[in-house]
């Protein structure tokens, strides 16, 4: 009976992870960038090249200069986007305190931005080396992909089902591998299915915990998507009931406009009041139904680099206005959070699922566990195939030749066809003209499309030669994206590390570099073989 269970175990292990694991890697190869995804679009938009990322917020301007900066914000918005319901302003921005931006939303839902001279007002179409700023989707396209396979919610439900079906592999595969924390300290080089089942039980086991952890926050965040029966029965269907569940959530619901005109305050009076009840520098100015006598003004705070890195949650100070009687309508102090224990339970997994807590060590502790959960991927679906590549069983009849074959060119593709395009979208990002239309669509399309040369390349040519041939594309590909990178913008690393520290432009540039370096090492040992 024991027996029969762990056989059990071990079938579901095995197909249950075959057919997932091909998901599971993008996911997690793409969730593994999307750790750095601020530093990747800033590698990306070469035309702010010389703006740094810093993690400690910039020193405050003068409270003359912040007053004549808001002024000039709110003037181009009402200027440009009136009907918006909603104005963002930042003063200054965590690149630099000589900066002014304004952010809505757009007729389409999308979080539009404009950048503005902080003298003028002036809305600025150039970057710092004076050249037009390339539109690009940069790292986010990481985040989208990981969670949502840039599908929306049917990409949701599938990496949703993807996650779930990896807790049933993790769980099964502890069960089947019953001497697996044993096997955790042993390698046995080119001893080949051995050799595949100690990697795989050993990146598994070391990264246990994280990728529990991971798979489970992943379904937790997107509970309301993917459990909506409670919601349902308190709130009822409907765009209205979900729209005051998001409110009762998130703190006070949005006010209605009232019909009754209102002149826009002087915005710094209220930054200078929000400041002294938050404790805070100002970060940014919110102004809901601008124009309209129900209009709220919400100040934002910087966050304490050193206070945020001891607790989980990352919300910063928030003082809520009245613009008509100036009235405080809500106080938030650092590391609060508006909604009650709900808030904070969601937030917290929020948290822990996208490493928004503990500062560049998390990031980088995340990045390595990522990798190893890719590669723990990687290895099931290699293992499943040089278990069988030797045997002349029927598992389907007379087509089993075929759908191994099948099973073969989609791993090649799988594995290190994303690689290519990932490595081919950051290509796309300096080869496309920059005044493309819709460019950082085409930027997708190049990812898209690479991807699946890559498949039709892996089911086309022996197993072997395209594992080898593909290997070395991605070698190629990121070896080459530094040389790419100064040829195309004339930034190289000796800029990017001695003349002005950019850490982020230089570390996506060492990142390929050491991958392609693994790539080519990997090609290496491909040679001569038909794993």
């Amino acid at each position: 009976m024991k027996a029969g269970w762990r056989q059990s175990m071990a079938w579901l292990h095995t197909w249950c992870g075959l057919w997932f694991s091909w998901l599971l890697y993008a996911i997690f190869l793409t969730g593994t960038l999307a750790v750095f995804d601020e530093a990747i679009t800033h590698w990306m938009s070469p035309e702010h090249a010389l703006e740094e990322h810093r993690a400690a917020p910039p020193a405050p301007v003068a409270a003359s200069e912040r007053r004549q900066r808001l002024a000039l914000g709110a003037a181009y918005m009402a200027k440009a986007h009136a009907r918006a319901d909603m104005w963002e302003i930042w003063p200054i921005n965590r690149n630099d305190n000589n900066a002014l931006s304004a952010y809505w939303f757009n007729q389409q839902g999308g979080y539009a931005e404009a950048r503005l001279d902080p003298a003028s007002g002036a809305p600025l179409s150039a970057g710092a080396a004076g050249k037009p700023v390339r539109p690009t989707y940069g790292g986010h396209h990481f985040v989208d992909f990981h969670y949502e396979l840039h599908a929306g919610n049917t990409g949701l439900w599938i990496t949703a089902v993807a996650a779930m079906a990896m807790l049933v592999a993790l769980v099964s595969g502890i069960v089947t591998h019953k001497r697996i924390f044993k096997d955790f300290f042993t390698f046995r080089p080119a001893k080949g299915q051995r050799s595949w089942l100690d990697a795989h039980n050993a990146v598994a086991v070391l990264t246990l915990p994280f990728l529990f952890m991971i798979a489970y926050t992943g379904i937790a965040i997107s509970s309301v998507t993917l459990m909506p029966a409670p919601l349902l029965a308190h709130y009822g269907p409907g765009a209205d009931n979900m729209k005051q569940f998001l409110a009762d959530l998130g703190g006070p619901a949005r006010v209605a406009r009232s019909g009754h005109a209102l002149a826009m305050p002087d915005l710094e009076t209220f930054a200078a009041r929000a400041e002294a009840l938050m404790g805070q520098a100002v970060r940014c100015v919110v102004i809901d139904n601008p124009g309209d006598s129900s209009m709220r003004i919400g100040v934002y705070g910087w966050d304490n680099e050193a206070e945020a890195m001891t607790r989980i949650t990352n919300t910063s100070g928030m003082v809520s206005f009245s613009a008509a009687s100036g009235k405080v309508l809500a106080v938030r102090q650092p590391g609060e959070v508006d909604g009650g224990a709900a808030s904070l339970t969601r937030l917290a997994m929020g948290s822990l699922h996208m490493a928004s807590f503990g500062g560049l060590a998390t990031r980088w502790l995340y990045f390595v566990c990522g990798l190893a959960g890719t590669a723990m991927m990687a290895t099931g679906a290699i293992l499943f195939m040089v278990k069988r590549r030797n045997r002349h069983g029927a598992e389907f009849g007379d087509a089993t030749a075929r759908v191994y074959r099948l099973i073969e060119g989609v791993n090649v593709a799988a594995i290190a066809g994303l690689a290519i395009a990932c490595a081919a979208y950051l290509w796309a990002n300096r080869l496309l003209p920059t005044d493309l239309d819709q460019r950082a669509g085409w930027e997708l399309r190049v990812f898209f499309g690479v991807w699946l040369a890559a498949l039709a390349h892996g089911l086309l040519r022996a197993p072997a030669r395209a594992w080898r041939e593909q290997l070395w594309a991605v070698a190629a590909l990121c070896v080459l994206l530094a040389p790419l990178n100064w040829i195309t913008t004339g930034d190289h690393l000796l800029a990017q590390i001695g003349g002005r520290a950019d850490w982020e432009s230089a570390g996506v540039e060492l990142a390929a570099l050491l991958a392609g370096a693994v790539a080519a090492c990997a090609a290496l040992k491909q040679r001569g073989s038909t794993a």
